[in-house]
């Protein structure tokens, strides 16, 4: 009887993109120097980094889980999950999301009977909500098109799971079901780069194959998802991005940028021959080489481009009531960023103060259905917080009503107490926004000039600055 096979991990993941499994330019040659040319060397490889792992690997909670499992399609809807929330996220983050979702959702048909707002209830907080998004939708199509079974090949994961590209394909397949197919995340790549001297920017396509093509000559046979598990767990706790632990690494012998830190001198590039039915690979492009980077030189850093900046005006409506107050919630459109999470009512911020609050206030009256006064919006401060290719910041005001609307309110907007706001599917940036507004001094019923307003008193301003400095905390993914 076959071994349940542990479930797949890593430090951080990137959210994937399909990748196509050849590429018109892939090289016919690479240079033996970026290569394990020697069968020996390959099975000493894999039985020194599994003997590591064998070791040292650390106790999770989706390993355990996928190693007890007996039922495949169970064990791997649990590696599945685990492999979805670690794209792009700390390990750390993760456990206590994982626990919760298998707990809630211990089978895919019970994620498949789940409303979306109880997916994105319980994934607030833990960002990049397209995941848990297509994670359930990926549940419905296993439990209403395919029988109730999870695709068992990496080829059939990636084609008819939405969500699920070559990693996560890959890692399933090997982890699940015992496919033997390598796999490549940001950790994996970090240690093929090293291991085997590549320089050359690892996102570029040529580079990626080579990679993949990598990957899958080193995976153990008889233990693939244990080796992959294991070269993730090099990249993510000994390989790291920065000060890595090179006397600890159980391949440190297979390692060429290291013999080059050794030497102290450049490896001579190499190029495949130049022909029209071939294609030339520079995998060793690391210029300029910086002596105090050591091995970190490799991989090459490509430049991030940096967010771009956006602004929004939200506002903190609060209903005073006799036992306790209630905020004004919006949920976003069913696609694009946030999708569908629940937010305090905002407007674009691009013009000026006296525009935005207008526009504010105006939105507001449409949201409640009533009469407010333009005078009583006070603003707070501004937050900010950083996602993945935005810098949003958020001009905060507060907007106090000692009555309750009369108008029913549109689908789409509710109010809810602050124990409720903060169980609701509600996105981290919020959670900022409203610790920004619970800092600030009570002013029931009373208008107050904003402490941006040049006529506002210099007190206030203070005031204003000492609750930013309390209550601002750095952004964190979304």
């Amino acid at each position: 009887m076959r071994k349940p096979r542990k479930a797949g991990e890593g430090s951080q993941r990137r959210e994937e993109q399909p990748i196509p499994d050849t590429s018109p330019e892939t090289p016919s040659q690479v240079s033996p120097y970026h290569l394990f040319s020697d069968a020996d060397e390959v099975t000493r490889f894999r039985a020194s980094l599994l003997s590591w792992y064998d070791q040292a690997k650390r106790d999770l909670p989706w390993r355990r889980r996928a190693a007890e499992e007996p039922d495949p399609d169970r064990r791997a809807y649990s590696v599945w999950v685990s492999e979805i929330m670690l794209q792009q996220t700390q390990v750390t983050t993760v456990i206590g999301y994982y626990t919760r979702w298998m707990q809630k959702w211990p089978a895919l048909q019970d994620l498949a009977g789940a409303s979306l707002e109880e997916v994105n209830q319980l994934w607030a907080g833990l960002g990049y909500y397209s995941r848990g998004r297509r994670l359930q939708e990926g549940a419905h199509k296993v439990v209403e098109e395919l029988g109730g079974h999870i695709p068992r090949t990496a080829d059939m994961l990636q084609k008819l799971l939405p969500g699920v590209g070559r990693y996560t394909a890959g890692a399933i397949a090997s982890i699940a079901f015992g496919q033997v197919t390598g796999v490549v995340d940001g950790n994996v790549t970090r240690v093929l780069c090293r291991v085997r001297a590549i320089g050359a920017d690892p996102g570029s396509p040529l580079v990626t194959q080579h990679l993949w093509s990598l990957a899958q000559q080193l995976v153990d046979p008889a233990r693939p998802g244990d080796f992959n598990q294991a070269a993730m767990e090099l990249g993510a706790t000994v390989c790291t991005p920065r000060g890595p632990l090179c006397p600890e690494c159980p391949v440190q012998g297979f390692c060429r940028s290291q013999k080059r830190v050794e030497k102290e001198q450049m490896v001579v590039s190499q190029r495949l021959l130049d022909s029209p039915e071939q294609k030339t690979l520079d995998v060793e492009e690391c210029e300029p080489w910086r002596q105090d980077l050591g091995v970190t030189n490799f991989p090459r850093q490509p430049a991030r481009k940096a967010p771009r900046e956006q602004r929004a005006a939200v506002c903190v409506l609060q209903q005073l009531g006799s036992e306790t107050s209630r905020f004004l919630l919006v949920q976003r459109p069913s696609s694009g960023l946030l999708a569908g999470l629940w937010e305090f009512p905002s407007v674009p911020a691009e013009d000026t103060e006296s525009v935005q609050r207008r526009t504010l206030v105006k939105a507001l009256r449409t949201w409640v259905g009533g009469p407010l006064a333009l005078r009583s919006l006070r603003c707070l401060g501004e937050v900010i917080h950083v996602f993945s290719h935005i810098r949003q910041t958020y001009v905060v005001y507060n907007l106090t009503l000692e009555e309750q609307p009369q108008g029913l309110l549109p689908s789409g907007a509710r109010w809810v107490t602050r124990a409720e706001f903060q169980a609701a599917a509600v996105p981290t940036a919020m959670k900022k926004v409203l610790r920004l507004f619970e800092g600030q001094p009570s002013r029931r019923g009373k208008a107050s000039k904003s402490p941006q307003d040049p006529a506002g008193p210099g007190p206030g301003r203070q005031r204003h600055q000492l609750t930013l400095n309390a209550f601002f905390k750095p952004a964190s993914t979304p």
